[in-house]
Parts: C-alpha cells; sequence; structure tokens
C-alpha cells in the first residue's frame, strides 16, 4: 500500500526541508511522498530519488517527469548526488521497508546513508507499527540510536494503512 497523505506529510514536516539544499528520497515507489517533499522544498534546491525497481522507476517518472530518478540502489547513494555535482545530502528521506531487510542490507543502507550526509544532516524514515517489535525492526531502531546524534520518533500515524510511525535521526 501507498503511504498515506497523513503519514507522507509527517515525514515531509519532520525533516526540514525548507533549509535543505540537496536532499534525496529512498524508495519513491509511484510517489506517494514526493509532493509533499516538492512542497517544502526551498527554491533552488536539489532532489533526486533512488528507486531499485523498475516498474515503480517508470511509473515515477510517468507521474513525475521534471525530478530525477535513479534506477539503482540506496547503497550507490554517494555515486548518484557525485552525478549531480554533490558529494552530501542535507536530508534523506526513507520509504525502504527497513524491517524486511537482513542485518547485512541494513548495515550496507546505514552506513551509505552515514557517508552520504552532511554534518547536522537529517534521515526521516518510518517504520509500520505492527512490525515494530520483529528482530529486524529492533535491530534497526536500535543501530539508529548508536549511529545518529539525535533520534527522534512521531507518535503513531493511526489513519496510515498500516498504522506507522516517523523516525527523525540527525547526524
Amino acid at each position: 500500500m501507498p503511504s498515506s497523505w497523513r503519514l507522507a506529510r509527517m515525514m515531509a514536516s519532520m525533516a526540514g526541508l525548507s533549509d535543505a539544499r540537496v536532499v534525496v528520497e529512498y524508495g519513491p515507489g509511484t510517489g506517494s511522498i514526493t509532493p509533499h517533499i516538492l512542497q517544502a522544498l526551498r527554491p533552488g534546491a536539489t532532489f533526486l530519488a533512488i528507486e531499485l525497481d523498475r516498474v515503480m522507476c517508470e511509473l515515477f517518472r510517468e507521474r513525475f517527469p521534471d525530478v530525477t530518478i535513479h534506477r539503482d540502489s540506496a547503497v550507490n547513494v554517494g555515486e548518484c548526488l557525485a552525478a549531480h555535482g554533490v558529494s552530501l545530502a542535507d536530508c534523506i528521506i526513507s520509504g525502504l521497508p527497513w524491517a524486511a531487510f537482513s542485518r547485512t542490507l541494513q548495515n550496507e543502507l546505514l552506513d551509505s546513508t552515514l557517508a552520504a550526509l552532511a554534518d547536522g544532516g537529517r534521515f526521516v524514515t518510518f517504520a509500520y507499527w505492527h512490525a515494530s517489535r520483529l528482530w529486524s525492526a529492533r535491530m534497526f531502531r536500535r543501530r539508529l540510536f548508536e549511529h545518529f546524534s539525535s533520534v527522534s520518533i512521531s507518535p503513531v500515524v493511526w489513519r496510515n494503512l498500516p498504522p506507522a510511525f516517523v523516525y527523525r535521526c540527525m547526524k
């Protein structure tokens, strides 16, 4: 299911996009969060999306022809940023299903994210409330607290299917 507009709005508002010069969206799918990001971006900001799935990438391109999307793994965020002449992002917003990933993939993705974020940069992602007790979800949460200087967690967005909450992490 695509994220509800309520969850998308919460993610964009927690990301602090009004002062971000470079913003990356991981796993935009069909783009349910993207309009909220675009609306909050400052003029002249660089925005790019990274989507691994070919079909989702094509659907995204049809819906947002003016947004640059890379058909790639978010592990390669550094290379995607370099293609735009920038080295670091001020904010990375993720729609990736972290609890579904192996520990190895979680670590690779988080290491790439940390390397791609500027000091003071923000990483914003969500997790499904019902899955938060899974081992992989608990490991992901622990890793966030270990590697970011601060982590805040939103209230549960009950009007999302399934209900979810947002992590806002500061580097």
